[in-house]
Order: C-alpha cells, then sequence, then structure tokens
C-alpha cells in the first residue's frame, strides 16, 4: 500500500496498449503524472542503434517532465525496478522492444529449427515479464506499461518476426489477466477495456449455453 496523509492508497499496475503513433505514450506519460506527479521513473527500453531511433528518443525526452528519473534499460528491466527507491511511480516505455532486445540477443535462433527450444525460449521471456510486474506488486508500486498490439498488422514474412510477434501477444494477453486496468488507444482515444469486457467470456460461454 502507498500512504498519503494516513489515507491508504491502492498502488496501481496498468497496461496501455496501441498500434503505431496511436498516442499509447502520450496517454501512459498522463496517467504516470497523474499518479505520481513528479516523482516518477521512466524506464526506456529503447537503443538508439541508428539515426532515426536515436530521434525518436529525443522526440519522447523532450516530451515528458524533466524531473522525471529517466532510466535506460533494454533488457534487465526487472533488475532496474528492484533498485528504484525514489519513487513509487515507474512507466515502462515499452514493453514490446524490451521483448524484441531479448530476442535479438539470441542471434543463433536466427537459424534454429527446434520448436523446444523456441517454446523454451518463450517461457522464459513471459517469465521475466510476470516477473516485473511481481516486484511491482511486492513493492506496492504503481507501475504503467505500454505496449504494442501486434497481432492486427500482416504476417511477418521472416521466422524471428513471427517468433516476437507470438510472444509479445502472448505476453500481453497474460499482463491483461494481472493487471488492474487494460487501455486500448486508437487514434489519441482511449478505450476501457475493463469497462467494455464486462460481459466477459465465462459469462458469454455460459450466456450461449442456455439458449
Amino acid at each position: 500500500m502507498l500512504y498519503k496523509k494516513g489515507l491508504k492508497i491502492l498502488a496501481k499496475i496498468i497496461l496501455i496498449l496501441g498500434g503505431a503513433r496511436s498516442g499509447k505514450s502520450t496517454f501512459a506519460e498522463k496517467i504516470a503524472k497523474k499518479l505520481g506527479g513528479e516523482q516518477v521513473s521512466y524506464i526506456a527500453t529503447a537503443e538508439a542503434l541508428d539515426q532515426e531511433m536515436q530521434e525518436r528518443i529525443e522526440l519522447h525526452q523532450s516530451q515528458r517532465s524533466k524531473k522525471w528519473d529517466t532510466i535506460e534499460e533494454p533488457k534487465e528491466v526487472s533488475k532496474v525496478i528492484k533498485r528504484v527507491e525514489n519513487s513509487r511511480t515507474i512507466l515502462i516505455d515499452c514493453l514490446t522492444l524490451f521483448i524484441s532486445n531479448l530476442l535479438l540477443e539470441k542471434e543463433n535462433l536466427k537459424n534454429e529449427n527446434n520448436l523446444e527450444i523456441k517454446n523454451k525460449l518463450e517461457d522464459e521471456i513471459i517469465n521475466e515479464v510476470k516477473e516485473i510486474i511481481d516486484i511491482a506488486r511486492k513493492k506496492h508500486m504503481n507501475l504503467i506499461i505500454v505496449s504494442n498490439e501486434v497481432g492486427q498488422g500482416l504476417v511477418p514474412s521472416y521466422e524471428l518476426g513471427r517468433l516476437f510477434r507470438d510472444i509479445s501477444g502472448r505476453a500481453n494477453q497474460m499482463m491483461a489477466q494481472k493487471v488492474d486496468k487494460v487501455y486500448l488507444t486508437i487514434a489519441g482515444f482511449a478505450l476501457d477495456l475493463n469497462e467494455l469486457n464486462k460481459n466477459n467470456q465465462a459469462d458469454i460461454l455460459k450466456d450461449l449455453g442456455e439458449g
């Protein structure tokens, strides 16, 4: 629990999904500001591997509060969260880049056809994502996670891309079940998926069986 003037405040874990340029990062920063004010730790998972990515990073930096603590960490996000002590609100932007970084670390995967090995790698990455949520819960932190909705575009033409899509989709599903709120951003608008899902799958299936 967080405490403020003697009152208990429930820490929140929030997942924000969206496609490219959907407004997900902007919305996430507004939530972080609302929950944490100027005491926010911003974990950036992007790496400036080329000029275009460097420009994107600089744009994001210019748009957020200069008082926030920015931590650039492409892979060891859970370790960073364990070390954070100066704020109770953490924003991770973004989860899919984090997954991509972990995948690209496995260079031999590009020529690997062993399904068992790939399934093991997928489980390892999913467990790493779970660890991020579990640590935030244990430390009673507000945690906002930005992630791309990757399942509505073209099927990647190369194997590593398809594996990335599958792991990202599975990670998003897992998080949606564990977090407190899930939002989907489209053209700058945010949809509350929890509100839309009041009739959950179990209820829908039950209704279908009562005809």
